[in-house]
């Protein structure tokens, strides 16, 4: 099998107008698609980013700013295991993320070692 990355872009612009209960729900059905996609033993790992960091440039200038820009904003990600893109391609059209945000996933294959 082959390794994938899910880059989930967008910000929280929809997360912050809902009720504890309602973000509370939605995280359930985050776990459970991952539950899911892990069940299939091709969960590898994932985690939230935070929206804040340093971007390095070629000439070793540092900018130290939040990274807020709507759609690019990469929120998190995601590695799983599939035979083809287009395998990774259909898992990644259950994301949760979709019920509520403009969100937008970014399936890349992971380059392999050897």
């Amino acid at each position: 099998m082959k390794e994938f990355m899910f880059l989930f872009r967008g910000g929280d612009e929809v997360w912050n107008t809902k009720s504890p209960e309602e973000q509370q729900e939605h995280m359930q059905h985050w776990q459970q698609w991952i539950e899911g996609i892990a069940q299939q033993d091709k969960f590898i790992s994932g985690e939230r980013l935070h929206y804040y960091g340093n971007t390095v440039m070629n000439d070793g200038k540092v900018i130290d700013r939040p990274l807020t820009e709507g759609k690019e904003l990469v929120g998190g990600y995601l590695r799983i295991k599939a035979d083809s893109l287009d395998e990774a391609t259909e898992i990644a059209k259950g994301c949760p993320g979709f019920e509520w945000d403009n969100k937008a996933v970014e399936v890349r294959e992971i380059w392999p070692e050897n």
